[in-house]
C-alpha cells in the first residue's frame, strides 16, 4: 500500500458493537473521494471484546491499523499514540461510537483547501443526540474556556477535527490535551477554522463521561492559559550565514 493521503485516527474503550458499523461507515465516505487513507484505531485496554474484533477486522480490512495499550491510559493518550503512528499527510480524529458521523468527512477535507485544521462544532445540533445535562454542561464548560483563555472555540470537547500532520509535531501532549488540540494547533501559527456537524446519538454502549469528568477540564485549562501567556515569542530581525562548516583550518 502506497503512503496514505489521510489517517483516519480513532481512540477506542468498550466500543465492541459499534466497531463494524463504523469501518463500515467509513468506507462508504472515503470511496467516492478516491482518496488513499489509513485507518488508525488505538484500543485503551478495553475490558470488552474490543481488541479481539479489532484484530479480527484487521486481518480483512488492509487500510486498518490498530494498536493497544498495554494498561488503561485514557482519551487523549489513546488519541496522542493514534496521530504519532499516523503515516498520512493529513489527520482525521474521531471517536468510535458514531456521535460523529464519518459521512461528514468530505465536507472536512473540502475545508482543508482554506484551513491548517477544521475543526467541528456541534453547538446547533448537540441536542439531538445527547440529554438536556450535557447539553447544559457542554455549554457552560465551552464558555468558561473560552473566557480563560481568551480563545474563540464554539466546542472545544468535539474531537471531530481534520488538520495538516505538522499541526501536531510541537505539540506538547498531556493527560487532557484532546478537549485543546484547535487551542495548541492555533498557538503554533496555523490557520484554525470551524465547521458545524450533527450530533447523532450513540450507536451501542454507553457513554464514559460524566458531569465529574467535565469538570475536570479545569486544571488543564489553567495548564493551556499559562502556556499561552509563557509560550516564547519572537521575530528573526537579521541573519548572516556561516560561509563554510568544513573542518576548520590549523591555528596559524
Amino acid at each position: 500500500m502506497s503512503t496514505p493521503r489521510f489517517s483516519i485516527v480513532i481512540p477506542c474503550y468498550n466500543e465492541e458493537g459499534n466497531l463494524p458499523v463504523l469501518l463500515e461507515r467509513i468506507r462508504a465516505a472515503m470511496y467516492p473521494l478516491e482518496l488513499t487513507y489509513e485507518i488508525v484505531i488505538t484500543d485503551d485496554c478495553s475490558t470488552d471484546g474490543s481488541w479481539k474484533l479489532l484484530q479480527e477486522l484487521a486481518d480483512k480490512e488492509p487500510r486498518l491499523r490498530v494498536q493497544r495499550f498495554a494498561f488503561n491510559c485514557g482519551e487523549s493518550a489513546a488519541v496522542w499514540a493514534g496521530i504519532k503512528a499516523a503515516r498520512g499527510e493529513y489527520v482525521i480524529t474521531m471517536d468510535a461510537d458514531l456521535q460523529n458521523d464519518p459521512a461528514e468527512i468530505p465536507r472536512f477535507v473540502q475545508a482543508l483547501a482554506h484551513y491548517d485544521c477544521v475543526s467541528g462544532s456541534r453547538v446547533g445540533t448537540r441536542k439531538y443526540g445527547d440529554n438536556l445535562l450535557r447539553v447544559l454542561t457542554s455549554r457552560v464548560g465551552n464558555w468558561v474556556r473560552n473566557r480563560l483563555s481568551g480563545d474563540q472555540v464554539s466546542d472545544s470537547g468535539c474531537t471531530f477535527r481534520a488538520f495538516r500532520r505538522e499541526c501536531a509535531a510541537n505539540i506538547m501532549p498531556f493527560n487532557g490535551m484532546h478537549r485543546f488540540m484547535p487551542t495548541l494547533i492555533k498557538m503554533e501559527g496555523f490557520r484554525v477554522g470551524e465547521i458545524e456537524v450533527v450530533n447523532q446519538p450513540r450507536h451501542a454502549g454507553r457513554s464514559h463521561y460524566g458531569f465529574f469528568n467535565r469538570l475536570v477540564f479545569l486544571q488543564d485549562l489553567f495548564a493551556v492559559r499559562w502556556m499561552k501567556k509563557r509560550k516564547l515569542r519572537y521575530q528573526i530581525a537579521d541573519r548572516v550565514e556561516a560561509q563554510s562548516i568544513d573542518r576548520a583550518a590549523p591555528p596559524g
